[in-house]
């Protein structure tokens, strides 16, 4: 390669190795900022997928649960633990249908005895296959007890904790959770590889916010 006229290689040499020395300067500068920058694209994930905000009613934001009871247009972000739903927006081609499809449960004698009226459907679709789907629903103040006696007699373990009633069962590889707490039934049936206790990080989001 021909020489260009002028140029001198004591001048080209340090110059390149302080041009060197001042990218790895700013690169070891920006490690920093690398969590927050994670943090930010979180968010905005997050965010992408919900409608208006509607305004807390108490401290910055509004419980889960008080989202869940007084807000008409309910978002499936609206009641999703931030930690939850940043390892579901952030799983391969994870894909999300929000609507109002009944719940997912196979106990279709649950549905038939509880007449829900759904709040909002999340349907999770992952790239492996894997699948997690959860339906809020509004229901009679004391329908836990049928629930109960329905669950059990289909399998179910039922515990109660506080105000909330939990049944679980696995069957096939596919887990089966619900929880009632009011006039509130959360149900959530997950196969595949998803986010550990995703049902039961769920349902604390909802009755242990605020």
């Amino acid at each position: 390669m021909a020489r260009i006229p002028g140029r001198s290689a004591w001048l080209a040499w340090p110059a390149g190795l302080l041009c060197a020395a001042v990218v790895v300067a700013l690169v070891w500068l920006s490690i920093p900022i690398v969590p927050a920058t994670l943090t930010w694209a979180g968010e905005m994930l997050r965010t992408a997928t919900s409608g208006p905000q509607a305004a807390p009613t108490t401290g910055a934001r509004a419980s889960a649960l008080e989202t869940a009871e007084s807000d008409a247009d309910l978002d499936c972000r609206r009641f999703y633990p931030a930690d939850l739903w940043t390892e579901l927006t952030w799983s391969p081609r994870a894909l999300l249908q929000q609507d109002f499809s009944p719940s997912a449960t196979s106990v279709t004698t649950l549905t038939e005895a509880l007449a829900p009226v759904v709040r909002v459907s999340c349907r999770w679709t992952f790239a492996d296959g894997a699948t997690a789907a959860s339906t809020l629903a509004k229901v009679s103040p004391d329908a836990a007890p049928v629930a109960e006696a329905t669950l059990q007699a289909a399998g179910f373990a039922c515990a109660t904790s506080g105000t909330v009633l939990s049944c679980t069962r696995t069957e096939a590889g596919t887990l089966e959770e619900h929880a009632f707490s009011g006039d509130l039934w959360l149900s959530s049936v997950t196969a595949g590889a998803v986010p550990e206790q995703y049902g039961a990080r769920l349902a604390a989001g909802l009755w242990n916010a605020g």
